[in-house]
């Protein structure tokens, strides 16, 4: 896409203040015996933030057992994918825990959990690093439910079927942009809809859709990238699409979550919108909604615990 690092992009960090999605209901109990380990909280309870290196390994844990668990409820696969997304910024905020928590998953979780944490890192390193230069305004958008994980998935695999691009990679990119659609906003870079092109872009790969239609637009990725060399070169023509290595790692990273684990989609899409500002991370939940920046500090007046 040649274009300037996104604003929106930048959102989606991990980071020690950084990134997510709307907020999402806890799972409920169940009376069927469980295959997994079942979390217990009620629906109105949202994850925690861990504050140990065991802590976020247990969470960790809980959480993708019960993404893998085909049993497990909406309401359950919601407060898991939240979970570990906390778990994952703690991670990044503290990388000093990551060889603890390593040791303590079961080896079949930790090449997720150490390529969703290293992903995390190379979206952070995109962010300035001053508190002084990070925003003190929280932007002028709306935050809406995203379309069903299953729906999108059908969008992933049409643009694969008709363009050759594997469906994991318009996942992580829809992810890293807008957080499946999560974000109704224009980026700083003047960047629009759901997998965040530019105007100009757009006129060339939208094919006379609507820039802010996820089924257009995944379409409309999947494209641009395949006029770019996806099937030669899959990383330059993810640098074409946004020009940063770092970029190219995190999103090639996520994106191998998905092909080892396709379920790791269902995770993925309950992560939540945070906003990376001087005062640390701002949730922003569904039904955010400002035509006009709000100074973070007026913001959490209202709003103390949106600050995670």
């Amino acid at each position: 896409m040649s274009r300037a690092v996104s604003l929106t992009l930048l959102l989606v960090m991990s980071g020690a203040p950084a990134c997510a999605q709307e907020r999402t209901s806890g799972p409920t109990a169940s009376s069927r015996t469980p295959t997994t380990t079942r979390a217990t909280e009620s629906a109105a309870e949202i994850p925690r933030r861990p504050t140990s290196a065991a802590e976020a390994a247990r969470q960790i844990q809980r959480a993708l057992r019960i993404v893998k668990d085909t049993e497990a409820t909406a309401d359950e696969i919601a407060w898991a994918g939240h979970a570990e997304q906390l778990a994952v910024r703690e991670i990044v905020a503290h990388p000093r825990w990551l060889p603890r928590v390593l040791d303590d998953l079961d080896a079949s979780m930790r090449t997720q959990t150490r390529d969703n944490v290293t992903a995390r890192l190379a979206f952070r390193s995109m962010h300035p690093s001053a508190p002084s230069e990070l925003a003190d305004e929280l932007p002028a958008w709306r935050i809406l439910a995203p379309p069903p994980a299953l729906i999108l998935k059908g969008f992933y695999r049409e643009a694969e079927r008709r363009y050759g691009v594997d469906w994991e990679y318009l996942a992580a990119i829809h992810l890293v942009e807008t957080a499946f659609g999560r974000i109704r906003g224009t980026s700083v870079a003047g960047a629009q809809g759901p997998m965040q092109f530019m105007p100009t872009t757009w006129d060339i790969y939208g094919n006379g859709g609507d820039i802010n239609d996820p089924h257009d637009a995944i379409l409309a990725a999947a494209r641009l990238l395949r006029a770019n060399g996806f099937s030669r070169d899959k990383a330059a023509a993810l640098y074409r699409y946004n020009n940063s290595s770092a970029y190219v790692r995190g999103v090639s990273l996520h994106a191998g979550v998905m092909q080892r684990r396709p379920r790791a989609l269902l995770g993925f899409h309950s992560w939540q919108v945070y906003y990376l500002t001087q005062r640390g991370g701002v949730w922003l939940e569904e039904g955010y909604a400002t035509r006009h920046p709000i100074p973070v500090d007026r913001y959490l007046e209202r709003h103390p615990e949106a600050l995670r």
